[in-house]
């Protein structure tokens, strides 16, 4: 799959004619400045360079290209064209910029049109071009999502009463709507994979292959708390298996069905290493099979370069926090260049088996907590700050991140609108906004959950 390819259109009307900015502004060599800092800060982006000055043109760019690109650029150097209008009513994502004192008044003008009529369009108007740049990279994310794979280790024909109302096994992630719902918005598609195959797969692995990630994980973690060697090196050859079966897929993220799975003894191991692992090179490793969370995480690491850790959020009111838990995080928090944070290796919470994770994030750090929900098309998002980690604390999952956010909002307005489950996926940094723009584009609904009703 080949790079994004973006319609960039460059509006204004003649430079002979008195408007703003001005008659006889050189709209070529302000043209030729926008074109070089995007090529610089978007490398693999193809930008298919028009100029336009009359809602003709303007159509007519869009009968050409409509099918090749992956969403338009309408970059307003000038009024008044209509070209903006235009643009924003061809279906594709789209993004107006407004070249300050230059297109201003079309830019608000038709922004507030687009907004009414609940287009795929966003705008940008700021003196500052990092902000163009980080909005128009939102169309090389929605081009990564396009063809991107999940595998998922389940077995369709396994029915177990579980005591969660929100596992996968009746979440209907896999029901042909589920399926076309998510190629439809996210052009992702998702692949089942047999438990049967996994173990097959599994069995194909050499213990001696299998010992440089083991050895590695014990090595680089504070300690290991009651889980024997023999647990960690067969989740290292669970590892190697799924890498093994998501590259053969061409799968950037594999999830599995894990708690049902290990319960009813289909599955050799926990994949909670694995998943440390994957996230720590830049795969998403996904928990019970929750394919709203494996998008989620895809989103995330598209987006920032970050992985993003799947939890089990518990409000505690008394002290204003809310902390994510959970038996799988990353250790590379800041993407895979980046740093290792401290981890412990234990067993799994709930059964005090296998082997999981207890990461140690890094307090100080804002982050951006959020949800997708592909089936009603929606996105949940909330921001904090990490104030600690819950490590002595044996109850609920292993690793627990303690953040300072707006709780009585999030327990206000927690799935109150749209039914997101328990799971929340959390990324280091802040990036509400650059969620917010791209969910707009996708044609999601933003719920903000730390926001108060007006």
């Amino acid at each position: 799959m080949g790079g994004a390819k973006i319609g960039l259109i460059f509006a204004h009307r003649p430079p002979t004619e008195a408007t703003w900015p001005r008659i006889g502004y050189d709209y070529d060599k302000r043209s030729e400045e926008v074109l070089k800092v995007l090529r610089a800060h978007l490398p693999g982006v193809e930008f298919m360079v028009f100029r336009a000055s009359s809602p003709e043109e303007g159509r007519k760019i869009v009968e050409e290209t409509r099918k090749d690109v992956d969403g338009y650029v309408v970059y307003i150097l000038g009024i008044w064209t209509a070209v903006p209008k235009v643009i924003a009513y061809s279906g594709k994502p789209t993004i107006l910029i407004d070249d300050l004192f230059g297109g201003s008044g079309e830019f608000l003008i038709a922004m507030a049109e687009a907004r009414r009529a609940n287009l795929p369009v966003v705008g940008v108007s700021s003196s500052d071009i990092r902000d163009v740049v980080e909005t128009v990279k939102l169309l090389k994310v929605i081009h990564q999502l396009k063809g991107s794979k999940i595998i998922v280790i389940r077995d369709p024909e396994l029915k177990v009463k579980s005591y969660d109302p929100t596992r996968s096994v009746e979440r209907g992630h896999f029901s042909e709507q589920y399926l076309r719902t998510c190629k439809e918005v996210f052009g992702v598609d998702i692949l089942t994979i047999t438990p049967e195959k996994l173990r097959e797969t599994y069995d194909g692995i050499s213990a001696e292959s299998a010992e440089e990630y083991a050895k590695k994980w014990t090595s680089s973690a504070l300690r290991v708390v009651e889980v024997s060697e023999e647990e960690v090196l067969k989740s290292a050859k669970l590892y190697l298996a799924l890498k093994r079966l998501a590259d053969e897929h061409k799968a950037l993220a594999v999830s599995v069905d894990c708690l049902t799975l290990f319960y009813v003894g289909k599955l050799p191991a926990y994949p909670c290493l694995s998943h440390m692992q994957m996230l720590d090179e830049g795969r998403v490793g996904t928990c019970e099979a929750d394919m709203d969370s494996a998008i989620s995480q895809l989103v995330a690491y598209y987006l920032t370069g970050r992985p993003a850790f799947i939890s089990d959020p518990v409000i505690d009111e008394s002290t204003g926090t809310i902390i994510y838990a959970h038996c799988v995080a990353p250790t590379r928090v800041w993407g895979p260049q980046g740093g290792v944070i401290p981890y412990i290796i234990k067993t799994h919470a709930e059964d005090g088996k296998g082997a999981s994770v207890q990461a140690i994030y890094p307090v100080g750090e804002t982050v951006t907590t959020f949800k997708i929900n592909v089936k009603e098309r929606a996105i949940a998002i909330h921001t904090g700050k990490i104030v600690g980690n819950l490590e002595e604390d044996e109850k609920g999952c292993r690793t627990k991140v303690v953040v300072k956010t707006n709780v009585e909002a999030i327990l206000n307005n927690w799935n109150r609108v749209v039914n997101f489950d328990w799971h929340r996926v959390t990324v280091i940094g802040d990036y509400r906004k650059s969620l917010k723009r791209l969910a707009v584009l996708l044609g999601l609904k933003v719920i903000e959950e730390d926001r108060d009703e007006d």
